[in-house]
């Protein structure tokens, strides 16, 4: 077991999305996950029925516990649901500088429900993004965090640069949310863009894709992979679990995270 991973994300009781997916990818990817609970939410496959935030002082009091015990590799930042938690959280992160975070900026769930409070994309970008090794945002949260129009390949890299122009170091730009054969996701930093293509897989197993693959590469990044390197692994690992998808639920089903595991 190599990498401590240090999730902060909603809980999902579906299993399929939050930290219940993240910790079943960071163990499946052979690194350690410990879990910061930032809201309780009420949701299965078919949508999101209810958001019941955790305090900003418990989001915090779980954080530092983790941190000044068992420690983290890598910092996973998935859904924060409040602008006073988003606060919180950025004031830890200054305070504990040096362990790399990979930012999952969540917004919506796949349904279309909304996850953040008013004001929480206000604090992503003033806050954490400058803090973040890395930024994932999909289209649609490209397209809210930039006020661009994302709708086609070609736009991934404009939200890509102007992310970076509003202080990230590093984004992936992915373009699962748009039409085509291929999926193209972007890597972008300073020194220029890496696409990365995979063909679509036609599935309605899209349930926590995003949450999976963040913490797929903060996995990476705990057991020192390059960011490249560290991409490059969790869309593949991704891919794998949506073609293996156990085919559970009414809506948009849940990934097989544990392809990688042989019993």
């Amino acid at each position: 077991m190599k990498g401590r991973v240090l999730i902060i994300a909603g809980s999902d009781p579906s299993g399929g999305a939050g930290a219940q997916a993240d910790i079943k990818t960071v163990t499946a990817l052979g690194g350690y996950a410990a879990a910061a609970i930032t809201a309780l939410t009420v949701q299965d496959t078919t949508g999101v029925k209810s958001v019941h935030p955790v305090t900003p002082a418990i989001i915090r009091d779980q954080i530092e516990a983790v941190l000044d015990d068992i420690g983290a590799d890598a910092i996973k930042i998935g859904m924060i649901g409040e602008e006073g938690a988003a606060h919180e959280i950025a004031r830890i992160l200054r305070a504990r500088s040096g362990i790399p975070v990979v930012l999952d900026p969540v917004l919506a769930a796949t349904s279309g429900d909304a996850l953040a409070g008013e004001g929480v994309a206000g604090v992503l970008l003033q806050e954490l993004l400058p803090l973040a090794a890395l930024v994932t945002p999909n289209a649609d949260e490209a397209a809210a965090l930039t006020g661009l129009i994302v709708k086609e390949t070609r736009d991934l890299n404009r939200a890509g640069a102007a992310l970076l122009e509003k202080g990230a170091r590093a984004v992936l730009v992915k373009g699962g949310h748009l039409s085509g054969p291929d999926i193209v996701d972007y890597l972008m930093t300073p020194a220029g863009a890496t696409p990365f293509v995979h063909p679509r897989i036609d599935t309605t197993a899209t349930h926590g894709t995003g949450c999976t693959l963040a913490s797929a590469v903060a996995t990476g990044l705990a057991q020192d992979l390059s960011l490249e390197q560290a991409v490059s692994r969790a869309i593949e690992y991704v891919a794998a679990a949506i073609r293996t998808a156990p085919g559970l639920g009414r809506g948009a089903g849940p990934l097989n995270h544990a392809h990688q595991i042989k019993v």
